[in-house]
């Protein structure tokens, strides 16, 4: 979901930023604009102040500064229409990039959590394969076998603890007849769970009526 939430995220900055970028031609456009009728109107300002021309090339002058200073206005209401927008994406734009960045946090923190837990099952799954090539000759080929064939059907559990009447694998509690059977059952016989087939390992906690050895 955080992922999906990420691209979403980099999509919308994708738009965001190509929105400035285009807003930002407009901003340079209008300024420009602008600048150059403020250009025109300052050459023809210093004309009019210096007398230069006949009369009637300094009242068409007056008359262009005039037009020019209606322009002017027109245009500077259009840069400060521009300018408005290009705020406004320009916000929209820092406000998705923290966002962003707030994920990437959030996104690198579980990953150093995710592998540093698969670290530990790694290093959990050597200890029990070091404790199990230990134990295995002690059990006996035939047991190891059945609990390999019983741990293949059963979803990578193959023995299971018998805990307060109820088996550790199916979580199911057994009948009081089966209580009964593994109640009189020899301590080293290997008795199975008659719902999901795994082995039962007794303990002290198996809701037995006497203790039992492990």
């Amino acid at each position: 979901m955080l992922e999906a939430k990420a691209a979403l995220l980099d999509t919308d900055l994708i738009n965001a930023r190509t929105a400035v970028s285009d807003i930002q031609r407009d901003v340079d456009k209008a300024e420009s604009d602008v600048q150059l009728v403020r250009d025109r109107a300052a050459r023809n300002q210093a004309r009019l102040d210096a007398g230069q021309g006949t009369a009637k090339d300094l009242q068409a002058l007056q008359h262009e500064l005039e037009s020019l200073a209606r322009r002017k206005n027109d245009l500077e209401d259009v840069e400060i229409d521009v300018m408005e927008r290009a705020e406004s994406l320009g916000e929209r734009l820092s406000a998705l990039e923290a966002s962003r960045a707030d994920l990437g946090v959030t996104l690198a923190e579980l990953a150093s959590a995710r592998d540093g837990r698969f670290a530990e099952i790694d290093a959990e799954a050597e200890l029990s394969a070091t404790r199990r090539a230990a134990i295995a000759p002690e059990v006996g080929d035939d047991l190891v076998t059945l609990y390999e064939k019983v741990r293949a059907s059963s979803g990578g559990m193959g023995a299971a603890e018998l805990k307060q009447r109820r088996c550790g694998g199916c979580r199911l509690e057994l009948h009081q007849g089966d209580m009964d059977r593994i109640r009189a059952a020899a301590d080293d016989e290997v008795l199975r769970c008659e719902e999901c087939r795994r082995i039962l390992v007794r303990t002290a906690e198996s809701g037995l009526s006497h203790p039992v050895a492990s």
